[in-house]
C-alpha cells in the first residue's frame, strides 16, 4: 500500500506544477494561531483545555480532571518562579547602585586627600 501510494504521489508530482506536501495534518494553522497570538496548538490552553467538560444538572460544578490539576499546579510553580526571580533581580540592582555610590564616595574622599587648597583660598583663611 506505501508503495504505491508513493508511486502515486511521484507520478502526480512529475505531471503537475504544483507541489505536493506530506507534511503532518496535526501542524494545520500552526502559523496562523501563532500570528494571532494563540497557543501553537489548540490543547495547549484555552477554554477546551481549561474548563470542565461538564457539571452536574443542578449547577455544581465538576471535580477538577488529573490534566487540569497538573496545569494548574505548574502555572502556580511557574508563577512563583517569576516573583523569585523578579525579587533577585530587583536585590541585585539594589547592590549594584550601592556599590556604585560607595565607589563614588571612596572617590570624593581620595580627591579630599589628595587635592589640597592652594592661593587666594589659603590667604582669605589667614
Amino acid at each position: 500500500m506505501a508503495a504505491s501510494l508513493r508511486t502515486f504521489c511521484t507520478a502526480v508530482s512529475r505531471q503537475s506544477t504544483r507541489l505536493f506536501s506530506s507534511s503532518c495534518v496535526t501542524l494545520a494553522g500552526k502559523k496562523w494561531r501563532l500570528e494571532n497570538g494563540l497557543a501553537r496548538s489548540g490543547s495547549e490552553y484555552g477554554p477546551l483545555t481549561d474548563l470542565p467538560d461538564w457539571s452536574y444538572a443542578d449547577g455544581r460544578p465538576a471535580p477538577p480532571l488529573k490534566g487540569q490539576i497538573r496545569r494548574q499546579k505548574q502555572r502556580e510553580e511557574f508563577a512563583r518562579r517569576a516573583v523569585y526571580l523578579s525579587a533577585e533581580v530587583d536585590e541585585g540592582i539594589k547592590q549594584w547602585q550601592e556599590k556604585k555610590e560607595e565607589e563614588k564616595e571612596k572617590e570624593q574622599h581620595v580627591k579630599s586627600l589628595l587635592l589640597k587648597p592652594k592661593g587666594n583660598v589659603l590667604k582669605n583663611k589667614k
